[in-house]
């Protein structure tokens, strides 16, 4: 299930909001399956403790009827003994209620976002198209946390407050039936602003948890893109913009604030009335003498232990109603499916150059369906061949290596790999045998080590700087302050274009691909590097079927075929100087670069 822009808003208009009952927190059920013990625990340890708490009633009665009425400091001592021992029984039920619930939650939390997070790098690249990147962190960052402070506290809450609710309720029967009878006339009184508030405070709870993901994503994209914002001097617009954001956001949260005030006050003021007007009526009783002082007191402590259970049940309700929210969310990410998954009986892939086949091949992306991409490419690559593609921006070239990934699926035809087409291949196997190097290199905020020995990481420190060597990167590494051991900071921004692009060439001879795609590998280059370079990706490739994407028809002149793409379809192939002839496409790109007029 993704969920695209549309999606997002409707999530932020509440005529549109889709409420969801506590029924979907039972799908947090098989996280918490593996830790029954615990569970077990904590279930024991909070009944113990909601027992051991009604009892205090007893004693508050035995206090009154036979320590101050009696007059006698031995019985006295012994209902302050009785209250005591309860006492401590409380405190040790609620210190192993509290440490099991608690660890419990934490528990949970960090299962269910590493599975969330399992997930997420299992899907296919679509899902990330129409899916804002902040929203995603929000779901695996705020919502998973807001879980941990539900199942480590506000349901451990809502339980005991529901266990001490109906205890209290029994012995209230049993102490006094009349008075009882009035409490429980209050009792809908109580239910009925739960259940109208509740269910705004639950809409309301979702879209202020998704406006909180919108303020987190442009606030992240501005700070990726700092350098543009400010060289454009956009930095008092985009703050008035961000201000907006945040406005917005407070405004969600503020309605929620105040329908779940509204919510807490009804129900106090609902409880605490009917409480008033039940210690009239029992105070009657005693100055009667149709029942005890000590009943009187019994039956007041166990009347406001149902006032205070009811009163925590409906601040817990808001957060439950949170929690329900957030679940839905995490839930949505947790079953997304993946458009791109290994076959049952996945095919063999030997190691060694192969032959790759594109048979009809059309291709349009999820998010614009009706624009092709690719159309009818047939095209094949032998087994060790260097084979070019050249063409103008958005002639379909990278999204030719994003089938060859098998990041997607074409809609129509066929791509195999030797003589076996790509789905009946375990993709992991099949990005194993292949190497990328983007035009824009993907560095991660790690030392030089980590990030060329992503390709291979089991690589030995001596293979990560022969490498480096071999892609001139070696020179420019030591330079830096701790050498190899230097953080690049996010997304390497510590290192030039140029350094950028040798320390991803310099992860793709790590991983010595059997086939190999370059995309605009030099462009980043100088002069002189770009010649290094180019002598070390010559010899990484001999013996590897290679793809390049170049735009500088100079770093091509050397492939066994250049294949000319224009709008999705193949226009020519053939070498350079057949090219200039047969093809005015290309004709027209060498006269831009060499300044090579031909008739």
């Amino acid at each position: 299930m993704t969920r695209t822009d549309d999606a997002l808003q409707a999530d932020q208009d509440p005529t549109k909001t889709t409420p969801k009952d506590l029924r979907i927190l039972v799908s947090l059920w098989p996280f918490l399956k593996p830790y029954g013990g615990v569970l077990m625990g904590a279930a024991f340890a909070l009944v113990f403790t909601a027992g051991t708490t009604l009892l205090l009633g007893q004693g508050v009665k035995m206090l009154i009827d036979q320590g101050f009425v009696s007059a006698s400091a031995a019985q006295l001592n012994q209902a302050v003994g009785f209250i005591f021992i309860i006492t401590a029984l409380i405190a040790t039920g609620t210190f192993a209620r509290f440490y099991l619930v608690s660890w419990l939650g934490e528990r949970v939390t960090a299962d269910m976002r590493a599975a969330v997070f399992n997930h997420l790098v299992a899907l296919h690249p679509s899902f990330f198209e129409t899916n804002k990147s902040g929203e995603i962190m929000s779901r695996l960052t705020t919502d998973t946390t807001l879980l941990q402070t539900i199942i480590g506290s506000s349901l451990s809450m809502a339980l005991r407050s529901s266990l001490t609710f109906t205890g209290a309720l029994i012995l209230l029967l049993i102490t006094n039936l009349k008075l009882t009878a009035m409490v429980m006339l209050c009792v809908p009184l109580v239910i009925v602003p739960l259940l109208f508030f509740g269910r705004r405070v639950r809409n309301l709870s979702r879209q202020s948890q998704d406006s909180i993901a919108d303020v987190g994503t442009y606030a992240g994209e501005i700070i990726r893109q700092i350098k543009t914002v400010q060289s454009f001097t956009r930095e008092k617009a985009e703050q008035v913009a961000f201000k907006r954001e945040v406005e917005r956001a407070f405004d969600v949260a503020k309605a929620r604030i105040k329908q779940r005030s509204v919510l807490i006050a009804a129900v106090i003021l609902m409880v605490f009335g009917a409480l008033a007007t039940m210690l009239w009526v029992g105070g009657m009783d005693v100055i009667e003498g149709r029942m005890t002082g000590g009943e009187l007191g019994a039956f007041v402590f166990y009347a406001v232990m149902v006032a205070s259970a009811v009163a925590t049940i409906s601040e817990v309700y808001g957060d439950l109603q949170r929690a329900a929210g957030a679940t839905e969310r995490l839930l949505e990410l947790l079953n997304a499916p993946s458009l791109i998954t290994p076959p049952a009986n996945a095919a063999p892939l030997a190691s060694g150059p192969k032959p790759i086949a594109l048979r009809n091949v059309s291709f349009s992306y999820p998010s614009r369906p009706e624009q092709k991409a690719l159309e009818d490419i047939d095209l094949t690559i032998g087994a060790g061949e260097i084979v070019a593609l050249v063409g103008p921006s958005g002639a379909g070239k990278s999204t030719l290596f994003e089938l060859l990934l098998r990041f997607y699926d074409p809609q129509t035809g066929e791509i195999a790999l030797g003589d076996t087409p790509l789905q009946q291949l375990d993709p992991e196997a099949l990005r194993s045998q292949m190497a990328l190097v983007p035009q824009q290199p993907a560095l991660f905020t790690a030392d030089v080590l980590y990030n060329i020995g992503y390709g291979k990481p089991d690589a030995t420190e001596a293979e990560i700087v022969a490498a480096s060597r071999a892609a001139h990167a070696h020179e420019f590494i030591q330079q830096l302050p701790q050498g190899y051991a230097s953080n690049l900071g996010e997304q390497g921004v510590r290192l030039s274009g140029g350094q950028r692009q040798r320390i991803a060439i310099a992860r793709a001879i790590l991983k010595d691909p059997d086939i190999l795609l370059l995309d605009e590998a030099t462009s980043a280059l100088d002069t002189e590097s770009e010649r290094k370079v180019q002598d070390a990706l010559d010899h990484l490739m001999q013996g590897r079927t290679t793809l390049i994407i170049a735009h500088r028809l100079a770093t091509v002149l050397h492939a066994h075929r250049i294949v000319v793409l224009d709008q999705g379809r193949i226009v020519a192939v053939g070498k350079h100087a057949q090219l200039l002839e047969t093809s005015p496409l290309y004709r027209r790109l060498a006269e831009l670069q060499f300044n090579d007029k031909r008739d």
